[in-house]
């Protein structure tokens, strides 16, 4: 049998990580600590976290020709991650994002994406014969919609499953969520994906089944220390988290959809699947960066038993 394949049509960027006391506010200046800098991406770092995690990886994104362009590629060699579909351009810059740590590890990031804004939907039927072949194709929000879509779209016209992860998260048409077999917001994403202010107070299982009622198959919703909703065919369920000594959260999203997708093609259950995604954004907040923080399968794999078997 062919062994199962994941495909990320995604953005990559790099990192710029500094540690402070609190949030700075504007005009004031504060003495930080533990500058890293990185390769990052919200795309790039699913694909590598699929690697990590034993699966055959490929990632399809847009690049710079400049010198920040080549740690993408430095990462992917490294990582055994398949780039043959990264296109370099010398019309934008590579992605940059700045990220402000506080000492609890909650964070915030200010995003440049460059080239990733030059994908369109012609770069993703360009990449369609490798989207054909996959077992999982994923997207992201850090690229234009269009091409999210398309590569959810694209993946459909094969069937081949669909994960879009909706971050950062916009309103979008009701036309596209047909092609979505699993939807990841967290709950901020899940509200303005309906049009909704990021504070409503509807309750999220209620916001869940009103957008699947629009079309999408599953929706996973991620609740930070919380874990996560499943809102299901048919079922709906709550994945309690693991408890971990949390240093880093900046990569914890993309760490559970690379465990989501990973597990799925592996032959979990939704719910196995959800819990297997769990323990891998939980193991990824245990370090500082984002790179250095994906997990291996078998340390995943470990707190998955320990927790859920």
């Amino acid at each position: 049998m062919e062994q199962p394949n994941i495909t990320v049509v995604g953005s990559f960027a790099v990192g710029m990580t500094m540690r402070t006391s609190r949030m700075p506010v504007f005009g004031e200046t504060l003495i930080g600590r533990d500058f890293d800098m990185g390769p990052g991406g919200k795309g790039s770092n699913q694909a590598v976290g699929i690697a990590r995690l034993g699966v055959k990886s490929c990632f399809a994104g847009i690049i710079g020709d400049d010198k920040l362009g080549e740690i993408a590629e430095d990462l992917y060699e490294r990582e055994n991650v398949d780039f043959t579909l990264l296109k370099k351009t010398d019309s934008a810059a590579t992605g940059v994002g700045f990220i402000i740590l506080d000492e609890a590890g909650d964070n915030g990031i200010i995003l440049d994406m460059g080239a990733n804004k030059l994908m369109d939907e012609a770069f993703v039927e360009g990449v369609e014969g490798q989207i054909a072949s996959s077992s999982v194709v994923m997207s992201v929000l850090e690229l234009p919609v269009a091409a999210a879509v398309q590569a959810m779209k694209v993946g459909k016209r094969h069937g081949v499953q669909t994960i879009l992860n909706p971050a950062p998260a916009t309103k979008m048409e009701d036309d596209v969520w047909q092609f979505i077999d699993y939807l990841t917001p967290n709950e901020t994403e899940l509200r303005i994906l309906m049009g909704l202010e990021p504070e409503n107070t509807t309750p999220t299982p209620v916001l869940a089944k009103k957008l699947q009622e629009r079309g999408v198959k599953n929706l996973i919703i991620t609740q930070g220390a919380s874990g996560a909703l499943i809102v299901g065919e048919g079922f709906e369920e709550h994945i309690p988290s693991v408890p971990v000594d949390v240093v880093d959260t900046t990569g914890a999203g993309d760490a559970f959809n690379a465990g989501l997708a990973v597990a799925l093609v592996q032959g979990f259950s939704l719910p196995d699947a959800v819990r297997f995604a769990v323990c891998t954004g939980a193991l990824t907040c245990t370090r500082l960066g984002v790179i250095p923080g994906l997990p291996y399968e078998k340390d995943v794999m470990d707190l998955y038993q320990k927790h859920f078997k």
